[in-house]
């Protein structure tokens, strides 16, 4: 007899085993979005101007390779117009932090699959769940070639990567993050009954609604990573003294300002933000009356919490014109209140608890 884990329900242990797993790779993925944040921002992510899925695991070992390696780059737009005469040493710098960020995508690939495929072999999950899982596999496979397309496109002329490309890569990232982290929330914590009023239906909704701003934010920071906007106006609370900066809409056709001029990409950025900072706290105050569960009510503080920190990373990340390791830490925070407002959302989806009681063991 091989117990099945069908949706939420299944014995407690295999339960625990996958839905730890996938927390396990959440974490993996957190690290990587830091990761690639730091890589961004030190212009380390071109210096490795080919993908060796395979043989790229190996770093160079001998002063041949890295002289090969040095080589390739010397022809890069990257060195010719903003490096030109770097080190081998200086170019080493760079080298291994793109290197380490290429190795974790290959962690995180085989702690992903060598462990979805036990539980797929032994008849752990049913085909739902194993479909489900196989999802997000393939979707981390096309976050690895996204990832060189975006590399590709600061390897021609402009020695900078498309941020349209940029966002995408950073999209699909916190959908993967996502998928994971839902699926072990469902596992791990079996929503319970929960009231089901007209007022915690709208409350439900507008969780979903700042989840969706949320990642709109992060989309809009995708944007002012890749044209580099945190570079301009770097005051708080106006740009350069307006409310609305008078660059707005410079551009021709208009619709171009949205992705490519600096003041709208960021003024989209702020305006994001602000919204965050009203709708969040007026949307707990509308929850402190309601009957919700405990858990719930915890998430609204710290969704709070998170997003206040973010702001205030922001905020400095501005004022003090993009240092490493505060922008770094404002995009990982973007993961935590994106973390917090998923926890949120599975916590107001309450179920009965019929429907969320274990299963018995079934044959395999």
């Amino acid at each position: 007899m091989t117990p099945k884990l069908q949706g939420t329900g299944a014995p407690d242990r295999t339960r625990a085993q996958v839905g730890i797993w996938l927390l396990a790779c959440c974490a993996l993925v957190f690290g990587m979005v830091v990761l690639g944040g730091v890589t961004r921002l030190t212009h380390s992510g071109l210096s490795i101007v080919e993908w060796q899925p395979l043989v790229g695991t190996l770093p160079p070992l001998t002063d041949g390779d890295w002289a090969e390696l040095f080589r390739k780059y010397q022809d890069t737009p990257e060195y010719q117009k903003v490096n030109h005469g770097m080190s081998l040493e200086e170019f080493k710098g760079i080298f291994w932090l793109e290197y380490f960020h290429r190795l974790l995508g290959r962690l995180i690939g085989f702690a992903f699959f060598a462990p979805l495929a036990y539980f797929l072999v032994h008849r752990k999950i049913d085909a739902a769940l194993g479909l489900k899982l196989t999802g997000i596999f393939v979707l981390g496979a096309l976050q690895g070639v996204l990832g060189w397309y975006m590399v590709k496109s600061g390897l021609i002329d402009d020695p900078r990567v498309s941020q349209y490309r940029l966002t995408a890569h950073l999209a699909l990232a916190f959908a993967i993050y996502g998928a994971m982290l839902w699926i072990a929330l469902e596992l791990l914590a079996p929503a319970r009954e929960a009231a089901d009023s007209g007022a915690v239906r709208r409350l439900r909704r507008w969780g979903w609604g700042l989840t969706a701003l949320v990642l709109l934010m992060v989309l809009s920071g995708g944007f002012v990573a890749g044209i580099r906007a945190g570079s301009a106006y770097n005051t708080f609370p106006l740009m350069n003294g307006h409310l609305v900066p008078p660059e707005l809409f410079m551009l021709e056709p208009w619709y171009e300002n949205v992705f490519n001029n600096m003041a709208t990409v960021q003024f989209n950025h702020r305006l994001i933000a602000w919204l965050l900072a009203i709708l969040a706290p007026w949307t707990w105050w509308q929850a402190r009356t309601l009957e919700l569960p405990q858990r719930a009510r915890a998430l609204f503080h710290w969704l709070l919490a998170a997003l206040a920190v973010q702001i205030a990373l922001g905020i400095g990340t501005l004022l003090l014109a993009v240092p490493v390791a505060l922008a770094a830490a404002h995009q990982g925070g973007a993961l935590v209140v994106f973390t917090i407002a998923l926890m949120l959302n599975h916590a107001l989806h309450g179920r009965t608890v019929r429907a969320a009681a274990p299963m018995q063991a079934q044959a395999a």
